[in-house]
C-alpha cells in the first residue's frame, strides 16, 4: 500500500472540512474532476463555483456534471474568467462562508488543449489572497502544483514562498511532497484560523 496521490490527499483534506450544504470553489476547473467532487460533497443544498479562463474547460466540466445528473450534487455556477476575479465574482453574502477552495494548477489536461496556456503566478497569488478572505474559519485551501512543466517550476516556488509567509495567526500551511523527485507534483494546504 502506497501513499495517497497529491490529488487524493487534497480531496481527503477537503472531505474532512466540507459538509453537506457547504459552499466551495474550484478555482481551476480543467476537466471538472474537482468541480464534480465538490458538488457531490456539498450535496443539493450546497453550492459550488468554478473558474477557468478557457471555454474548453467549461465545456468539459459541464459534460462531466451532465453525466451525473442522477447523482445528488449541488448547483454549480461555472465562470469563464480568471480565478484572480473570484473576490468580486462570488456574491458578497458568501464571503467568509466558504469551506473549501481547490486549485489544481498548470495546464488543461485534455488531449486537444493548448499546453502553452498555463496558470500564471500573478493571477494565482491574487486568487490565493482572495481565498483567505472568502474562507470561513476552519476552511481549507488546497493547491496542487506541477513543477515539472515549463512555468510550473516558477509558480510552484512562488506559491510555496507565499504560503510560508502567511502569519500563523491567520492560517497554518502544510506541504505534501515526494522528497526524492524535485519535479514531482505536490500539494500545499492552508487552513484558516
Amino acid at each position: 500500500m502506497g501513499f495517497l496521490s497529491v490529488l487524493s490527499f487534497a480531496h481527503k483534506l477537503v472531505t474532512e472540512r466540507l459538509q453537506h450544504g457547504g459552499i466551495a470553489i474550484d478555482a481551476t476547473m480543467g476537466t471538472g474532476t474537482d468541480t464534480l467532487f465538490l458538488a457531490k460533497t456539498v450535496g443539493p443544498k450546497g453550492h459550488v463555483y468554478g473558474f477557468d479562463i478557457q471555454e474548453e474547460a467549461l465545456i468539459l466540466t459541464q459534460q462531466r456534471l451532465d453525466q451525473h445528473v442522477q447523482s445528488v450534487i449541488s448547483p454549480v455556477t461555472l465562470m469563464l474568467q480568471s480565478h484572480a476575479d473570484m473576490l468580486t465574482s462570488i456574491p458578497q453574502a458568501d464571503h467568509g462562508k466558504l469551506a473549501a477552495i481547490m486549485f489544481n494548477l498548470g495546464y488543461l489536461p485534455s488531449s486537444v488543449s493548448n499546453k502553452e496556456i498555463i496558470t500564471m503566478t500573478d493571477s494565482t497569488i491574487t486568487a490565493l489572497q482572495a481565498s483567505l478572505e472568502l474562507l470561513r474559519p476552519g476552511g481549507v485551501i488546497t493547491i496542487v502544483l506541477y513543477p515539472g512543466h515549463p512555468g510550473g517550476d516558477t509558480e510552484s516556488t512562488v506559491v510555496q514562498e507565499w504560503a510560508s509567509t502567511i502569519p500563523q495567526s491567520v492560517a497554518q500551511s502544510i506541504i505534501y511532497r515526494q522528497l526524492q523527485r524535485s519535479d514531482a507534483p505536490f500539494t500545499i494546504a492552508i487552513e484558516k484560523k
